[in-house]
């Protein structure tokens, strides 16, 4: 009952009431991203959501695309902008995703969506993680986010995607904003950005 019709009626309504409290938010964040990266403040990527289905995601872009000499992207710790690490460090970054769960895409707790070139790499317990909408946050985010390795994130999507209740997914949600307000495991060591997953 709830992971079919409470979860994704609550996920709606409230999507819906958070971007109408935030719009003035948005639109600041919206500007100052526009005004950093001389241009587009938004980032869309296709990304795999329930059953493997493709979406795209939209979050707010804290990176430029500055590129060296050779034409090639600059690592991900040189284009990141001041504004863009301050949206990281708060999580700001993930707030344009609020439209992906009031289109159906996304619910606001679940395992993150990742690139769509790892879903050949999973292996059969780890594809478990496909089996729920992705979400905002999830156990894995609350849990270590980017300081924890590719097997651990996934065991911890797999025992959430196990374990799903209104009760857990409300322990993650204040979980949440607890680690925001910390600012713990937005990077990994020494990265500005997670290692691609490369398989098992």
């Amino acid at each position: 009952m709830y992971k079919t019709l409470t979860k994704p009626s609550l996920d709606h309504l409230y999507a819906l009431i958070a971007l109408l409290l935030l719009s003035p938010v948005f639109l600041l964040v919206t500007l100052a991203l526009t005004i950093a990266n001389n241009g587009n403040p938004f980032f869309i990527q296709a990304r795999p959501g329930k059953n493997g289905r493709i979406f795209n995601i939209i979050k707010f872009k804290t990176m430029t695309d500055a590129k060296d000499a050779q034409g090639d992207l600059l690592p991900d710790a040189e284009r990141l902008t001041g504004v863009g690490k301050f949206v990281r460090k708060t999580s700001l970054d993930e707030l344009p995703q609020l439209l992906n769960v009031l289109k159906g895409d996304m619910s606001f707790v679940g395992p993150r969506p990742l690139l769509p070139e790892y879903l050949p790499l999973y292996n059969e317990e780890q594809r478990k993680r496909h089996d729920v909408k992705p979400g905002i946050t999830g156990w894995a985010q609350v849990n270590g986010r980017n300081a924890i390795s590719w097997e651990q994130k996934f065991a911890l999507d797999v025992w959430y995607v196990e374990h799903q209740s209104f009760v857990l997914d409300l322990k993650i949600l204040f979980l949440t904003i607890k680690k925001v307000f910390v600012s713990e495991g937005i990077n990994t060591t020494g990265q500005a950005t997670t290692e691609r997953f490369k398989g098992n």
